[in-house]
């Protein structure tokens, strides 16, 4: 037999031993997934058994209110800790889509089930938020300063309606997995994305052109704060989680939270100066509204997400700073 054939057979032979391997090892892959499907079932119903046996537990310990021991007051005290474990826990576990996921995506799961892949994702969504809110920054300021046709602002509305809309999906998926984040900062993201829905359906028109200016100012203002936000909460969470002070799923937010007090108050002009600007947006669009000529029905609607975009700004904000000024004043006393 010729050297070449010779050759080709024995690197065939050696490739057919890696096959054999490669089979044996996609074998134990699939027994290993069979496993770990079975241990999350197993998992989940377990606790859901904790679940319901801790809530009946902690109806007798109401009624027998009266008795008191060390062994109650400690097993109280654990009690506590329990729905943040069972929490933790259910981060690891696949679980059902919430209503606007199953909306978009369907049935997929979207649990991450290794520390490594949650963190990649939430840094990855990290980076796509100032991404996108430096290009917004750019475009507004191109549409403000230097060009004035509607075809851009059309682009530029159709941005944010992309920009808000990829927020909430990539949000619910960092919920479904582990992440803090809730009440209106999740919800000012779906008012957002409807406002420059209509905003994008805003035909040409003496009332577009009156109020243009007025809006693409404000986004050019948004868009610098955010991305202050994004770059001092970023660190401040960094420095924070190190400390053991933050869970490692807590992302950076368009407002203010209580753990922003130390260094970041220096943020709280300009979130206030925005709020503002919402309020003065809204009742800019209501009194145009009221005009004779008012024919667009994008007139009202805007005012009215200006207005809801405000008050819960506004209120979440002041709620954030009241009650860290409690907290902190109550601290000396504590001690």
């Amino acid at each position: 037999m010729p050297q070449g054939s010779t050759n080709i057979l024995d690197e065939w032979q050696c490739l057919e031993e890696e096959y054999l391997k490669l089979q044996e090892t996609h074998r134990t892959y699939l027994q290993k997934l069979e496993e770990i499907s079975k241990l999350q079932k197993t998992c989940s119903s377990s606790i859901s058994h904790q679940r319901r046996r801790l809530k009946e537990i902690s109806h007798l310990v109401n009624k027998c209110s009266t008795e008191t021991s060390d062994d109650i007051d400690g097993m109280k005290n654990r009690m506590k800790t329990r729905p943040n474990a069972f929490f933790e826990m259910e981060a690891f576990l696949p679980k059902k889509n919430g209503l606007y996921l199953s909306l978009v995506l369907g049935n997929v799961n979207v649990t991450l089930l290794s520390k490594q892949s949650k963190f990649a994702y939430k840094d990855e969504y990290e980076t796509f938020k100032l991404c996108s809110t430096v290009i917004l920054l750019l475009f507004s300021c191109i549409c403000y300063f230097f060009v004035s046709y509607r075809f851009l602002d059309a682009i530029l509305n159709f941005l944010l309606v992309w920009y808000y809309c990829t927020l909430t999906i990539r949000e619910s998926i960092l919920i479904t997995n582990g992440s803090r984040i809730k009440g209106w900062w999740v919800f000012h993201h779906y008012i957002s994305a409807f406002l420059s829905g209509v905003m994008l359906t805003w035909p040409d028109g003496n009332l577009y052109k009156i109020f243009r200016n007025q809006f693409l100012a404000y986004s050019l203002y948004q868009s610098f704060v955010q991305c202050l936000q994004c770059y001092y909460q970023s660190g401040c969470l960094y420095r924070l989680r190190a400390l053991g002070e933050r869970h490692n799923m807590d992302l950076t937010v368009e407002g203010f939270q209580s753990w922003m007090w130390k260094g970041l108050t220096f943020l709280l002009p300009f979130l206030f100066f925005g709020h503002f600007w919402q309020l003065f947006n809204g009742l800019s669009l209501f009194r145009m509204a009221q005009l004779p000529d008012c024919k667009e029905w994008q007139v009202l609607m805007c005012g009215l997400c200006f207005l809801i975009l405000f008050m819960g700004n506004f209120f979440t904000t002041v709620a954030v700073v009241r009650q860290k000024l409690r907290s902190r004043n109550q601290k000396p006393k504590s001690l």
